[in-house]
């Protein structure tokens, strides 16, 4: 066999997809043929998706990077990406000790998505986000500092919206909590899902102003087109936004600045670098894009280590379905709603709610905190060498 130099593989952002690819990719290569290089701003992996219970003052466990890729070969590399050349096939990282520049033969796009404002006037300067624990942690601060009865307005009827309004008013009963959705509550839910998501924020007196858009936001206030409504703290929760590197290259990328990829994460336009998760523009089910989600990314990051594994050896390349299953919606610790969904995300008449619907979600959050920290664990060892064939970066094996 042709002698090879060692391929280098980078993964920029280390959130739910990131760990996850950096992991299965050194569970599926040898390590005298590939570097792997984790590269995170921060030294310890982020649960995202309890974002909001970090926010109203529940400690989450913390999960050092060093202690869960110890002895699998991958390199944590800490630093912010501040830009990205892939015609040079490199990555800039900003860290301690300023910038530098990292060399890749394969890149794994996971910088993942921040808070959307929408271009809202007055949102950046007012208003809390909980899209990243920086935020989350501000928002805690801040909602501790709140006398009885302040009002406390959660914008966007979303997901994130719905789950950080529970959370707040089970935790937090003496404040006013309210939330402004844009269309109805629980609109996108089956009629049995909305008539408990009604009945929980009903129990938990939480305000709803539905079919409302929000204007301005203001130190004390938010302002709609049916008046102001008071707000001691705005949690701004209307939709994600990836980050803006990728529009700053030549890569090829959609109207939302996600990265255009094939079936197997690949970007259409340099085929030496791959897109997971919130940063990828990926078409699922009935032709529609998959949403930025936790359920969305970890079946991308599995796509692109196998198709990168299996390209770099030479071996048949795998495709994995993405599809979803239900919708997992934590309505604060005692109550939860399981919406099943079809293949494309669509409701059906099917919904788990209660307290049991909230031990699933539990679950979930768990198991897949559980994945990440645990790399290398409940995949077959099939760890091939890699060939001076597959090696070859832009050039397709299969």
């Amino acid at each position: 066999m042709q002698t090879i130099q060692q391929h280098r593989v980078v993964v920029i952002g280390a959130g739910y997809t990131g760990a996850t690819a950096a992991g299965r990719l050194a569970r599926r290569l040898r390590g005298e043929d590939v570097s792997i290089t984790l590269v995170n701003a921060e030294p310890d992996f982020v649960e995202r998706v309890r974002m909001h219970q970090l926010a109203v003052g529940q400690p989450l466990r913390p999960r050092p990077f060093d202690e869960m890729f110890a002895g699998t070969g991958v390199e944590l590399r800490l630093g912010r990406v501040t830009g990205i050349d892939v015609d040079r096939r490199t990555v800039t990282v900003t860290g301690a000790d300023g910038a530098s520049d990292l060399e890749y033969d394969t890149l794994v796009y996971a910088l993942g998505s921040a808070w959307n404002t929408q271009g809202v006037p007055g949102t950046t300067e007012h208003a809390h986000e909980i899209a990243g624990r920086d935020g989350a942690l501000r928002l805690r601060d801040r909602l501790a500092a709140l006398a009885p009865g302040s009002p406390v307005t959660v914008v966007g009827g979303g997901l994130t919206g719905v789950e950080a309004a529970t959370e707040l008013a089970e935790t937090r009963p003496d404040l006013d909590v309210s939330l402004i959705a844009r269309a109805g509550l629980g609109d996108w839910l089956s009629p049995k899902g909305a008539r408990h998501l009604q009945k929980v924020f009903s129990n938990l007196r939480i305000t709803t102003h539905e079919h409302t858009t929000v204007l301005a936001v203001h130190a004390d206030r938010v302002t709609t087109p049916q008046g102001d409504i008071p707000a001691a703290v705005t949690i701004w929760t209307t939709g994600f936004a990836v980050h803006p590197i990728a529009r700053a290259t030549t890569l090829q990328t959609g109207d939302t600045g996600q990265i255009t990829v094939d079936a197997t994460m690949r970007s259409v336009s340099h085929p030496d670098v791959y897109a997971i998760g919130d940063a990828a523009l990926v078409t699922g089910p009935g032709d529609k894009p998959l949403r930025m989600s936790c359920a969305s990314g970890v079946p991308t990051a599995w796509q692109a280590a196998d198709a990168i594994a299996a390209r770099l050896t030479d071996s048949k390349l795998p495709t994995i379905s993405a599809r979803y299953f239900n919708q997992c919606i934590s309505l604060g610790r005692k109550e939860g709603l399981i919406q099943y969904v079809t293949a494309d995300d669509r409701a059906v008449n099917a919904a788990l709610t209660g307290r049991l619907a909230a031990l699933y979600k539990e679950l979930v959050c768990k198991g897949a905190a559980w994945g990440v920290a645990n790399p290398t664990i409940g995949l077959p060892v099939r760890r091939r060498r890699v060939t001076a064939e597959g090696a070859r970066v832009g050039v397709p094996t299969a």
